[in-house]
């Protein structure tokens, strides 16, 4: 398997037509929708689009997209965009970052040369890591996708394919948040071999009840407002979570025929679940919204990324071994207060070999582009632990 240099250009006719497409679109009725209580908001999506037409421009942020060293591949008929960029020290660490949904690799953009040049960074050239930043199947540049049956844990063994057979890492370490972190605990579990260390910021402990704890009564001192918290905050996950597991290609028609309905859909997630307290803009510059929603329109991945659910809610987790824990790969797990699932810490030490467990002061569910300084930091002092050891 070989690797080829990739580069984003996208026609300047997709551009034209998006901008035709965003001049003609036909608003819906929106009222008594100040606080967003029925869903995303006429009047900041109003704004929203005057900005992307006027004001934002896709070829300065496809330039700082192509200014990391982008690659694709194909494993096993999945077609793999990468960014891989190595190590500013004498003994950098391999490191793959796997992102979620709503999310795309460029959430990861951050972290990328404070982990790779640590020493123009105000840090320690013995933390250099090679980081190796993907699109998952299905997302982004990772398309076209044109085979069924992949999810979360199939990624974990392209992910191996990728980090041994393509890029030559026979260890390494791996990140995720979201679905990305489903992939990070698939790879510690069945691949303790070649995983040198794990570092999640939404916990996927994997076993019976998946990464949800039985009750309440799990969770310790510290912890007593966790579970409804939990429970509350997931309920704004519902809607998607619903309609993507069960008729993704319904939702996908207006997805890919709408670019105002795309950014409704992905915008009123990144709100609800950022620690943004209403503001989304306190946690995402309109530049980081818009890049969001182009990289879905541009590469019309829509329709894939949701049927990543449809695959997954039929394709039950099953253990690729009965040793205890469940995940033998050391494990750091960062607690991001606004987080969409929080474990108790006591379920986090059963079902893992958990190492570090760091209580974080601010962030939500997209940690890396949320609080990147934090989960740079976290990543280099669980690594330095692993390496010494």
């Amino acid at each position: 398997m070989a690797a080829e240099p990739f580069t984003i250009a996208i026609p300047e006719e997709s551009l034209e037509d998006l901008r035709a497409r965003l001049r003609q679109t036909r608003w819906a009725t929106d009222f008594g929708n100040d606080d967003w209580r029925y869903g995303a908001n006429e009047e900041y999506l109003h704004e929203f689009v005057d900005y992307w037409l006027n004001n934002y421009d896709w070829r300065e942020q496809e330039k700082k997209m192509n200014s990391f060293a982008n690659f694709k591949t194909e494993i096993d008929g999945v077609p793999i965009h990468f960014i891989h960029e190595k190590g500013k020290g004498p003994n950098p660490t391999p490191l793959i970052l796997t992102h979620g949904w709503p999310w795309t690799f460029w959430d990861l953009n951050e972290v990328i040369r404070p982990l790779t040049d640590p020493a123009s960074f105000g840090g320690d050239p013995e933390d250099a890591f090679d980081v190796i930043v993907p699109s998952l199947p299905g997302f982004g540049f990772s398309t076209p996708l044109r085979k069924t049956g992949v999810q979360p844990v199939q990624t974990a063994d392209l992910w191996l394919k990728l980090m041994r057979d393509v890029l030559e890492y026979d260890q390494f370490g791996a990140q995720g948040g979201d679905w990305g972190a489903f992939v990070t605990a698939q790879l510690g579990h069945k691949y303790p071999e070649h995983l040198m260390g794990i570092h999640m910021t939404l916990p996927w402990l994997l076993g019976e009840g998946g990464f949800m704890p039985a009750s309440a009564d799990d969770y310790g001192p510290g912890e007593e407002d966790w579970f409804e918290q939990m429970n509350t905050r997931m309920q704004s996950a519902a809607s998607h979570v619903a309609v993507h597991s069960n008729d993704p290609q319904t939702l996908a028609y207006a997805m890919n025929d709408s670019p105002v309905g795309l950014a409704a859909w992905l915008i009123e997630r990144r709100r609800n679940w950022s620690d943004c307290d209403g503001d989304i803009e306190k946690s995402f510059t309109k530049e980081h919204l818009i890049n969001t929603v182009m990289i879905y329109w541009l590469t019309e991945s829509f329709s894939t990324t949701v049927r990543y659910y449809w695959e997954n809610a039929r394709a039950p987790w099953t253990a690729s071994h009965d040793r205890k824990p469940t995940i033998e790969t050391p494990t750091a797990i960062a607690v991001f207060p606004r987080e969409l699932i929080l474990v108790p810490r006591k379920l986090a030490e059963e079902r893992t070999n958990l190492q570090r467990w760091t209580l974080m002061p601010s962030g939500g569910h997209f940690a890396p582009a949320e609080e990147p300084e934090l989960v740079v930091e976290d990543l280099r002092a669980f690594f330095r632990t692993i390496k010494s050891a």
